[in-house]
């Protein structure tokens, strides 16, 4: 029962540092679309970008 829940959360785990990751890539054009206190959305408008890359 410990490695399936390990497993589960190691899975969840890496969805999340990945999606970090994306955001990285992005770093660019964040920097350039606002300050801090932004920072939601710009992640919301990092995130259409890349589901439409994804679409693409």
């Amino acid at each position: 029962m410990y490695r399936r829940q390990r497993a589960a959360h190691s899975s969840r785990r890496v969805r999340v540092e990945h999606g970090i990751a994306h955001m990285k890539n992005w770093r660019a054009p964040a920097r350039c679309l606002g300050h801090r206190e932004y920072i939601g959305d710009t992640g919301q408008a990092v995130a259409r970008l890349h589901n439409l890359a994804l679409d693409a």
